[in-house]
Parts: C-alpha cells; structure tokens; sequence
C-alpha cells in the first residue's frame, strides 16, 4: 500500500501548503489557498480569475486556471488556451528568480497563442499579450527590469499603445526607461 497523499479523486497530491508562487512551504506553515483543480469555468470566468490572481502576483495559481481551461477546451482552442498557461508559468519562474525557465516559456507561450491574434477570442488581447511576453523575453538579462504582469483584455478605455514603449498588453515592462505598471 502506498502511503502517498491523495487529493479526493485519489490522485497523488502533495498537501504540503504552498506559497503564492507555488513553492511547497514546510508541513504546517500558512500558505496560500490552492485554486481548485478541474473546474470547467466559461472562458470569461476563466479569464477574469486568472487576471485576478496574476494582479495579486500569483502567476503560479493563473497558470492551474488556464490549464483547466486548456484541458477542457474545443480543440480549435487549445493551444491558446496551453499557451496562456505556459506564459503564467514564465512569469511565475522569473518571480521565482529562475530566468531559464522564463527564457524558455515566453516564447513557447507566445507561439501557441500569436495564431490567435487575428480573431482575439474571449476579449483576449492576444496581440497584446505576444507582444508583452517578446518584450520580457528581450528583457530578461537586465537585472533591473521589472515585468508586470499582463492585461489579459482590453478595456474601452484603452489607446492603441507602442508596445515597445509600454510592455504590450497592459502595463507590462519596467525598467526605469520606460513606463509601467508595478508589482
């Protein structure tokens, strides 16, 4: 018999909590509540709860969201919805201080969606997006860059913006030369 922890469905789970980043805490310490796994949200919800938890910084949680989303998707979204993971998971690397990890996913994460960006799904900016996840890419050996987190749609409100100048979509990239959002 193994003696692994097993969430209610009986798959292995470790219980350990978990900070906002994902990174398991030592047994018994306050962690951050865990999204749930396997929820079949409408791609509207999935969008706003994902855009929630990453202008709280918890790229890592985002990230379970989409993925729910990309495993429950229609075929013709998938990627989009695989690659919105996989820039979440960037992101949460370079929180976590690992720039490899983030080198590697935000060109992956660019690449699945970009098909998108003709037809924006979901009110997605998917352009935006793209351009947001090239522009951190480009940044990641500045030890001063600082990458927010993306708007993931557009608002009424917005002005079509030089991504280069702003970090794409939303209030991306800051380095102290260019404007942004913060943390």
């Amino acid at each position: 018999m193994d003696d692994r922890e097993r969430d209610d469905r009986g798959r292995p789970r470790n219980a350990r909590p978990r900070d906002g980043l994902g990174r398991p805490l030592p047994r018994g310490a306050a962690g951050v509540a865990r999204a749930p796994e396997g929820l079949v949200r409408t791609p509207a919800d999935t969008v706003a709860e994902a855009q929630r938890l990453l202008d709280a910084e918890m790229p890592f949680h985002a990230h379970e969201v989409f993925e729910d989303a990309w495993k429950s998707a229609v075929e013709d979204e998938r990627l989009l919805w695989q690659g919105l993971a996989q820039l979440a998971v960037g992101l949460t690397h370079l929180r976590r201080g690992n720039i490899a990890g983030a080198r590697k996913l935000f060109p992956r994460g660019a690449d699945r969606i970009r098909p998108y960006a003709t037809q924006s799904p979901h009110g997605l900016d998917v352009a935006g997006i793209v351009g947001w996840a090239e522009e951190a890419a480009e940044g990641l050996d500045d030890p001063e860059l600082h990458v927010a987190a993306p708007r993931l749609t557009r608002t009424n409100t917005d002005e079509p913006r030089d991504r280069r100048a702003t970090g794409g979509a939303g209030e991306g990239v800051e380095d102290g030369n260019r404007t942004g959002g913060s943390a």
